[in-house]
């Protein structure tokens, strides 16, 4: 065992990296001790947030480097080790930033609806950031499996925060399907890796190049996408829509800031660095598993479209919206490897608006169909205007950051010469648009069925979509520079400018 030692070109940017994973631990632990005092204990998780935001902000300058930090070395081959990378740190800045936003309407949620227990919610959220933050810098297979699985325990406390049979219910539900996967599939791929490879490290060019066979080579890459349970691909797609019993901060939390996007982050990690896109690309061993991202995009979209319940529509929104992901994984192409990282964010940033939109609504107007939204946009105009800026991103249209993915994605398609893969991304464009825009519309275009009795929400749940919102816009100006980094791998070091 070699113990806490660090190799690193700067020291003291290496050392941030395990500072970071340690940063939301230390809120959590505030949160802890803090519990007889609310408005401390939240300022405890807020700050927490905003410190870890500025720290992951400032590797950026970072990103080219070579900075790794060694936890612990158990077998040759095998350790826990943290590495700087580009994708890792994509996510990380992802999960870093919109976990304050999170932490102020959680507040407003929480209080505005009276949920017990908040001291578990927020100790919880803050365990879930940190094993993203742990996922995101992972330098091999192995440390990102660890941090993979505590995130599914971390998040379980969550799913199941109102005590009820549904909750517990849908928390099963959730536990088993993700750990099935995980032990059953993920684990096993990744000790044939070892195996194969002598080695689980994140490798530029694919850990795998030379020593597997075709076969082989499918197999394992599907052992991982079903594996990744993470990343919703039906028909483990189920824990999903099951979490949808968990209060609406937590869904947030689970469709936009940690888990689905730590399934799709993973999925194109093992893309680019376990098997390597050239090797993707020439032994076909991809083309299986586009075929189960196509058909998931499309049959979630299509459950989406006939979903009245607003929650489960977004849910199976999610789900489709991962698939395109995924599908950029198995084109195995730079391009569409940026468009699925790009996607990663505009989606991150547009669920997480829709998401705390719909608690707005629920905790201000007890709605939670679609058919009881007629009308609410007159009252409530700031969180159905975040609403409509929030699904335009997701169907792909300008001016938001949403038509940059999407735009990627058929390039990608259409560079690797899958004309029915380019038709199944614009149907599922269409199905967005047939499943988001009649809420918004109906919001504000149809008449309410009785006078409502409330106004806009409270500025603490209506503030983080509008900003959310914001942002979401402004990635259409900036989408260039947030897949930039990206150009540091090998593999991607020709991806195009953004016309």
């Amino acid at each position: 065992m070699s113990g806490l030692l660090a190799t690193w070109t700067s020291p003291d940017q290496a050392t941030a990296l395990p500072v970071i994973v340690a940063l939301p631990l230390l809120a959590g632990g505030a949160v802890l001790l803090l519990r007889r005092h609310p408005n401390l204990r939240e300022a405890a998780s807020l700050v927490g947030g905003i410190a870890l935001a500025v720290a992951v902000l400032g590797l950026w300058p970072a990103a080219g480097r070579d900075l790794r930090f060694e936890l612990w070395s158990w077998l040759p081959g095998l350790s826990f080790e943290f590495a700087l990378e580009p994708l890792g740190l994509l996510f990380a800045t992802l999960a870093a930033v919109l976990w304050p936003v999170t932490t102020v309407f959680s507040i407003g949620y929480l209080r505005g609806n009276r949920e017990t227990d908040q001291t578990r919610f927020y100790f919880f959220v803050a365990l879930t950031i940190a094993a993203a933050m742990w996922i995101a810098l992972s330098a091999n297979l192995i440390t990102l499996f660890v941090g993979y699985e505590i995130m599914t325990l971390a998040t379980w406390p969550l799913v199941v925060h109102k005590g009820d049979p549904d909750a517990e219910r849908g928390g099963r539900t959730y536990l088993v399907l993700l750990l099935a996967t995980s032990v059953g599939l993920l684990l096993p791929a990744i000790a044939w890796t070892w195996l194969l490879a002598g080695s689980t490290d994140f490798r530029p060019g694919g850990l795998l190049t030379g020593h597997a066979g075709t076969t082989v080579l499918v197999v394992l890459f599907t052992l991982y996408l079903f594996g990744i349970g993470k990343a919703a691909l039906m028909p483990v797609h189920r824990w999903l829509p099951a979490a949808m019993v968990a209060p609406t901060p937590v869904s947030a939390l689970l469709h936009a800031v940690a888990v689905v996007k730590a399934g799709v982050f993973t999925v194109l990690k093992v893309a680019v660095y376990v098997f390597g896109l050239d090797t993707l690309d020439v032994s076909g061993a991809a083309r299986p598993m586009m075929w189960v991202a196509a058909v998931t995009l499309l049959t979630a979209g299509v459950i989406a479209v006939r979903s009245d319940n607003l929650k489960r529509r977004l849910a199976y929104s999610t789900v489709s919206q991962l698939a395109y992901i995924v599908l950029a994984a198995t084109l195995a192409r730079d391009v569409a490897i940026a468009g699925g990282a790009l996607h990663m964010v505009a989606h991150a940033i547009a669920k997480i608006t829709l998401f705390m939109c719909a608690g707005a609504i629920y905790v201000t107007a007890r709605k939670t169909r679609v058919g009881e939204l007629d009308g609410l946009g007159r009252t409530m105009p700031w969180t159905f205007g975040a609403f409509l800026v929030a699904s335009v991103s997701i169907i792909g249209l300008p001016p938001v950051g949403g038509m940059w993915s999407k735009w990627l994605l058929l390039m990608g398609a259409a560079e690797a010469d899958q004309l029915v893969m380019m038709l199944v991304l614009l149907v599922g464009s269409m199905l967005a648009l047939a499943y988001l825009m009649p809420i918004p519309v109906r919001a504000f275009f149809r008449p309410p069925p009785v006078a409502p009795l409330h106004g806009e929400a409270s500025p603490a749940l209506v503030g983080p979509p509008v900003l959310t919102a914001i942002g979401c816009a402004a990635l259409f100006l900036v989408a260039e520079a947030v897949i930039t980094p990206l150009s540091g791998i090998p593999e991607l070091s020709g991806i195009v400018e953004l016309p």
